[in-house]
């Protein structure tokens, strides 16, 4: 969506050619409406008779959204704060270290004799040191969505509009800092993040 809307003037610029800690928000943007009421009933019909999801099973499906969120976010934390150890160091056993992550953060053994690290993709080829950047992009679209999309309708029009021309379109000829604050008229905030995942504030 975000390369499909991008109306930047040079290709360099274009869609997805953002601050790496910016640009999953877009992408992450789109998993709220998976969790809300009007657009499930909008995408979803029983396969047979073409009912409706009930109201009840609606509700059950959206309360376990926060299911899971601390073991999830803890394995986020420790991809992200793996991924700047080993990126600020000469020298590591990448295998030791990552399992001392594990066992500290997540609380959960790393599996014996495997080399996780030889299969985390992000740890290069652009994310180097950067994969923080998944959950700080999380902080950010759920500001979005939290405070414009749920206070003016998460179908209304003008607001998609509004995400569109001050988010997607720009791409990286706009910095995010500047794109979020024209987007949501302030300076963005964590609170609609930490309330996702079932914290109150």
């Amino acid at each position: 969506m975000h390369q499909i809307c991008a109306q930047a003037d040079y290709t360099l610029f274009s869609g997805t050619r953002v601050e790496r800690d910016f640009v999953e928000a877009p992408s992450q943007m789109l998993e709220n409406w998976c969790w809300e009421k009007e657009s499930l009933r909008r995408m979803s019909r029983h396969y047979k008779d073409g009912s409706p999801i009930p109201d009840e099973m609606l509700d059950t499906l959206i309360a376990s959204r926060i299911a899971n969120a601390g073991i999830f976010n803890s394995r986020q934390l420790t991809f992200g704060l793996f991924d700047q150890a080993i990126h600020s160091r000469d020298k590591v056993d990448v295998v030791e270290m990552y399992a001392q992550f594990s066992q500290d953060i997540l609380g959960i053994p790393a599996t014996p004799e495997t080399s996780f690290p030889a299969t985390f993709g992000h740890l290069a080829g652009g994310y180097d040191a950067q994969y923080y950047g998944y959950l700080w992009s999380e902080v950010f679209s759920a500001d979005m969505f939290h405070s414009r999309f749920k206070s003016e309708g998460t179908m209304n029009p003008q607001t998609g509009a509004d995400y569109r021309r001050c988010i997607l379109q720009p791409g990286g000829s706009k910095d995010g800092m500047d794109m979020l604050k024209d987007f949501l008229g302030r300076e963005p905030s964590q609170e609609a993040f930490l309330i996702s995942k079932g914290l109150s504030v």
